[in-house]
């Protein structure tokens, strides 16, 4: 799947510290609570709920901050029970002193149906959510005072 690009008026660790925390995510995915076992870190578990039917289990495999030059990614894997795969989101730092952010979800159905084509089916809906929710973070941090208020 296509990934979803944004850059950000904060540093590389204020944009980590924001877009990898998935409790955020229900600021910017309409109908969508999230509910977490602790902070961003390996082993922890997510579950994002949209219109109170559609659930979407997580694991953070991997968190690793950006450091100087180095991005920072984090890899969430898909549980179930309706969708299965990875999504990533990588943080690094642009020219500006800002951040850019990189999205990706390679995710497919559970269930019987292929991977490929249950792949397939959710890339629009699964593109659109990626960008809208990296726009609606970029609303929020370019807001009123134009920095982050969390």
């Amino acid at each position: 799947m296509r990934p979803a690009h944004a850059t950000l008026p904060l540093p590389p660790d204020e944009a980590w510290d924001l877009l990898v925390d998935a409790r955020h995510h229900a600021r910017w995915i309409p109908l969508t609570t999230v509910t977490t076992s602790g902070d961003p870190a390996v082993g922890v578990q997510v579950e994002a709920v949209t219109a109170g039917v559609f659930t979407d289990r997580m694991e953070i495999l991997r968190a690793d901050p950006p450091q100087g030059a180095a991005p920072g990614v984090a890899v969430f894997a898909k549980r179930g029970p309706v969708l299965l795969g990875h999504a990533q989101i990588a943080v690094r730092a642009a020219a500006d002193g800002g951040s850019h952010v990189r999205w990706v979800e390679d995710v497919h159905l559970a269930g019987p149906l292929p991977r490929a084509l249950t792949r397939a089916v959710l890339h629009v809906p699964l593109a659109v959510m990626m960008r809208l929710a990296l726009r609606a973070a970029r609303a929020e941090v370019t807001g009123v005072h134009g920095r982050h208020r969390g």
